[in-house]
């Protein structure tokens, strides 16, 4: 039922690459507008998501007793973003520099945010 929620208020197909998704954008700097407001609806997923994990978190820690879940998934979703943060940087430097390297940095944010997405609908369900 969560996962119906969140798919409803941030609809998010799993695509190959988001720059893909924004061929029809007229130039550059199009594209990389299109890619920008691609990660800011993937942030507001990852944020709702992270939410309803948390809950289910919770709920297993009042249930078991113990306070293991909330502080597991804390740590899981810290070190997720400085991977995501990580990897993508380096997904820019493969550019060397060229004009497409923030493009190429941000659809690498939106490619790892929709599968963190993902991951979080598993761990709330």
């Amino acid at each position: 039922m969560r996962w119906f929620l969140v798919s409803l208020l941030f609809p998010i197909a799993a695509v190959a690459d988001p720059t893909m998704e924004c061929l029809d954008a007229g130039s550059q700097v199009e594209i990389g507008t299109c890619v920008s407001d691609m990660e800011t609806r993937v942030n507001a997923a990852i944020k709702s998501s992270y939410s309803l994990a948390i809950g289910a978190a919770q709920e297993l820690d009042d249930v078991t007793g113990r306070a293991v879940a909330v502080p597991a998934l804390e740590a899981s979703q810290t070190t997720w973003a400085a991977y995501r943060d990580a990897q993508c940087e380096a997904v820019g430097a493969s550019f060397g520099g060229g004009s497409g390297t923030g493009i190429a940095i941000t659809a690498c944010r939106v490619d790892l945010g929709r599968a963190r997405v993902d991951e979080l609908l598993r761990y709330a369900n």
